[in-house]
C-alpha cells in the first residue's frame, strides 16, 4: 500500500519508528515530515498528508501528533478526508470497515510503538464493508455534509 505519513514535532520521535514498521511490512512510505523535533504546526503536516491522499498518491495516510487530536481536526476539514483518532486496534479495523477512513491519527504522548504497530496492522489490513447498504448510505451522507457546507460557504 501507498502511505502518506507525517507529523508535527510531537509525533516526531514515534514517526521514525512507524515509517521503519510499515517499510518492513511491505508498504510503500512517503515521508511528509516533520524532520526534527525545531515546533511546527500540525494543521501544515495534515494539509500535506491529506494532499498525497487526495490527490491519489498515497492509498492512506497516517498522522502523529502529540495526541492525535489535533490532526484529526485539521484532517477532517478537508473535502473527501475522513480521519479519525484510534489508541486501539478495534477502533483502528472499524474506523475503516465502518466508515471507510482514510487517515489514522495517532498521538506519540499516549503509544509506544509496539502497540502503534499492532493498531496500524488494524487499520491497514482493514477494507470499507461496501456490500452493506447501511454503511454505503452513512458514508454517502458524510460526503452530503461536505457538499452541503462547501455551497453555503460558496465553493
Amino acid at each position: 500500500m501507498r502511505l502518506a505519513v507525517g507529523g508535527d514535532h510531537a509525533g516526531y520521535p514515534l514517526k521514525g519508528p512507524v515509517i521503519e514498521a510499515l517499510r518492513a511490512a511491505g508498504h510503500e512510505v512517503e515521508d511528509y515530515g516533520a524532520h526534527s523535533l525545531e515546533p511546527v504546526d500540525f494543521p501544515d503536516i495534515a494539509q500535506t498528508v491529506c494532499d498525497a491522499v487526495r490527490g491519489g498518491r498515497a492509498d492512506r495516510g497516517i498522522l502523529l501528533c502529540g495526541t492525535g487530536v489535533g490532526a484529526a481536526i485539521a484532517a477532517n476539514k478537508l473535502p473527501g478526508i475522513r480521519a479519525a483518532v484510534c489508541h486501539d486496534t478495534y477502533s483502528a479495523h472499524q474506523a475503516v470497515e465502518h466508515d471507510d477512513v482514510n487517515v489514522l491519527c495517532i498521538g506519540a504522548w499516549i503509544l509506544g510503538i509496539r502497540v502503534a504497530e499492532e493498531i496500524l496492522a488494524a487499520y491497514l489490513a482493514a477494507r470499507f464493508d461496501a456490500d452493506d447498504p447501511d454503511l454505503r448510505r452513512r458514508v454517502a451522507k458524510l460526503a452530503e455534509i461536505e457538499r452541503r457546507a462547501a455551497r453555503e460557504l460558496g465553493g
